[in-house]
């Protein structure tokens, strides 16, 4: 259709033959200018073509007309349809007329009803303020008494005594504990009336809460099966909130601490001599006075019943008491704060020390009888060894008890008072036995062997350190205790045995002091608390010894004949001055030292046996042969001394002497003999030290 209409101008333009040439020339270029880009052309075009024109020369004539006839159409029919809306709208303009004359009447009969209602409206509006006021106050109210009033049900809960004690009753008592603590808040503000009312109020409600848990605690005790493991656990819930009252918990404990004496007592006495103060109790153990003839038993069974009852009444209590850890302290604690006025205010709580209280309170009744009863059993015992195996079992029991009970305890007492009555009695009974056989020992075995009274006392001894072994005295400590048994029981025996001694003849003395002292040792070297003891034997053994020893030499000495050549050379030296005198003196000289020599070949072949003789009545033959050996190797020292000396004079060689010499000095000369004619020392004593050491082997 473009293409057609550009054509159409073209035939146009053509057909002119020439008219107007400058305006067609400019149309031409106006047109020809125009680009096909342009928004405005396209759309015009565009709708050309929506009108389905045919591009004749009739057409393209009245196409401007067309087109402006129907831009008026369009422009009629736009003034038509905006005179329509100008009709409506001057309806409109009435309608709001008619409304705001309307609205202006409405609004003066308002004004006129709010004339006339104000006062009510006024009226109105402090009634829904104090409306408001009450709803508030009554909220205020209800939360008041919800928090800070208990409801009759809750009251007869708290201190009703029909009612149970259980989780409910714990429920309500810990509301009005809390409700009580809140009034404090109360009594911070201007008017204090309210909160001083409540916490009377609350006040009067805890102190009847107490007193029903505390009557309830009370009954309970009285049926409180304590070797029972199965402890109600709301007695114990019971007895920690009761802590929070001091007064009212100690006096529970004190009740609960008679009944538990009176049942303890009971079961002592009935342990005892199988009768009951309750005569429908069933015995299904034999009583303990059976065995009262037997008074280490007797005492025995009695401490393994304190220690079993000590044992379970502790346990119990600790199960009923500190089973919940340091919750009792707590309460107790904080009790201590709500009641100023108590003893113990200013005192911090110990829970140990007071469960060490509460049994020791418990078995009071029993540390009575268990006293009177061992007492008696002591004093009635005359064998000192049995006491002191009583006064070890008691310290055995003592030394297992301190571990649970405190040292001020009944129980602890009464055990460390019969512990220093049993030593007491045994120190006497001891006394007078050692005294009894020291009386009997007058007169020393004619065997020299240990006396009957040592060896009882040995004996006895014996029984003594076992019993003391087994005992549970600390290691560092039992030495240092058994220093005084050992002081009265074996050191007057010993001593009497000594003076025995002191009236022998040597060696008799000396024997008898080692057979007494060896025997004590072997009694007392199984045991480590004797260590110095037995050093102090030692000592006294060897001092003996070593006086045997001297004594097998001098036998060895005079029997031999060697003493005397032995005192001749001991003043000597080995100078040769003194060496040349010993040819002069008259133990050598050749008949004296013949005859020594002779003595000596005698007294060989036998000397063992000779020097064992003396110590036969040594019943250590062992020590017996070491001393006799000691004193043989003396011996032979000693001739190997002697043999020195007489071979070194053999050697020195007769000096003839100056020319020039006084004639006293040369009759001395004359007088002595000639070298040739001199025999050798040796030659007349001709033993060796060697054969010597053969046949005293």
């Amino acid at each position: 259709m473009a293409l057609e209409l550009s054509q159409g101008f073209d035939d146009r333009t053509g057909g002119s033959t020439g008219q107007r040439s400058n305006a067609l020339a400019n149309k031409l270029n106006s047109v020809l200018s125009v680009s096909y880009a342009d928004s405005e052309l396209r759309d015009a075009l565009h709708f050309l073509d929506s009108k389905n024109t045919q591009n004749t020369p009739d057409v393209r004539r009245k196409l401007r007309w067309d087109l402006q006839k129907e831009i008026i159409q369009c422009n009629g029919n736009i003034v038509k349809d905006f005179g329509q809306v100008a009709e409506q709208l001057k309806r409109l303009g009435s309608t709001i007329s008619s409304l705001n004359k309307r609205c202006e009447d409405m609004r003066r009969q308002v004004a006129a009803a709010r004339q006339e209602n104000a006062p009510v409206l006024e009226e109105a509006s402090i009634l829904l303020a104090q409306r408001q006021d009450l709803e508030r106050k009554k909220q205020l109210l209800n939360a008041v008494n919800k928090h800070f009033v208990l409801p009759d049900g809750e009251l007869m809960v708290l201190t009703s005594t029909t009612e149970p004690v259980n989780e409910e009753f714990f429920a309500v008592l810990a509301r009005v504990k809390q409700v009580h603590a809140d009034c404090k808040v109360l009594l911070g503000g201007e008017n204090q009336r309210l909160g001083l009312e409540l916490m009377e109020q609350s006040s009067r409600h805890l102190n009847n809460g107490y007193q029903k848990l505390y009557r309830w605690i009370q009954k309970e005790f009285k049926a409180l099966d304590l070797e029972n493991p199965q402890i109600n656990a709301v007695i114990r819930r019971s007895l920690r909130t009761l802590a929070e009252r001091p007064t009212l918990f100690e006096g529970c404990l004190t009740g609960f601490s008679e009944a538990r004496e009176h049942i303890l007592s009971d079961g002592f006495y009935t342990a005892l001599t199988g009768s009951s103060t309750h005569r429908n109790n069933e015995l299904t153990m034999k009583p303990i006075e059976l065995h009262a003839h037997d008074a280490l038993r007797y005492i025995g069974d009695m401490l393994a019943w304190t220690h079993s009852a000590t044992v379970s009444e502790r346990e119990a209590l600790e199960s009923l008491f500190l089973a919940e850890g340091d919750e009792m302290a707590k309460g107790i604690q904080a009790g201590r704060h709500s009641e100023p006025w108590s003893d113990m205010h200013d005192e911090s709580f110990d829970g140990r020390k007071a469960l060490d209280d509460l049994v020791n309170r418990n078995m009071a009744g029993v540390a009575r009888v268990l006293q009177q009863r061992v007492q008696q059993a002591i004093q009635g015992q005359n064998d000192p060894v049995r006491v002191y195996r009583i006064a070890n079992l008691i310290n055995f029991y003592r030394v297992t008890l301190a571990r649970l009970l405190r040292a001020e305890s009944s129980i602890m007492e009464t055990l460390a008072s019969l512990e220093i009555s049993a030593m007491g009695q045994f120190e006497a009974l001891q006394s007078d036995h050692t005294a009894t056989i020291q009386a009997e020992l007058t007169q020393a075995p004619s065997d020299l062997n240990v006396p009957d009274v040592l060896h009882e006392t040995l004996t006895q001894l014996k029984a003594l350190m076992k019993s003391h072994d087994s005992s549970l005295t600390p290691a560092a400590s039992r030495e240092a205790e058994f220093q005084p048994i050992l002081s009265y029981t074996l050191k007057p025996v010993l001593n009497a045995c000594e003076s025995l001694a002191q009236d022998l003849d040597v060696p008799a003395n000396n024997i008898l002091l080692l057979n007494c002292h060896l025997a004590t040792k072997r009694t007392l070297q199984p045991f480590n608390f004797t260590t110095s003891s037995i050093e102090h034997l030692d000592a006294s053994i060897e001092s003996s010894t070593e006086k045997l020893i001297d004594y097998q030499h001098a036998f060895f000495l005079h029997v031999s004949g060697l003493h005397a050549l032995l005192t001749a050379l001991i003043p000597l030296t080995d100078c040769t001055e003194d060496l040349s005198k010993i040819a002069a003196l008259p133990a050598f000289q050749p008949n004296a030292l013949t005859e020594a020599s002779q003595t000596l070949d005698e007294f060989l072949p036998s000397a063992l046996m000779d020097a064992s003789e003396n110590l036969k009545r040594l019943k250590d033959t062992k020590l017996a042969g070491d001393i006799t050996s000691e004193a043989a190797d003396r011996f032979c020292e000693d001739f190997e001394f002697v043999e020195r000396r007489m071979a070194a004079a053999d050697e020195i060689p007769m000096a003839d002497g100056d020319a020039e010499r006084s004639d006293e000095e040369e009759e001395k000369k004359e007088a002595q003999p000639r070298k040739e004619d001199v025999v050798a020392l040796k030659d007349l004593y001709p033993r060796t030290s060697g054969e010597i050491k053969v046949l005293l082997s």
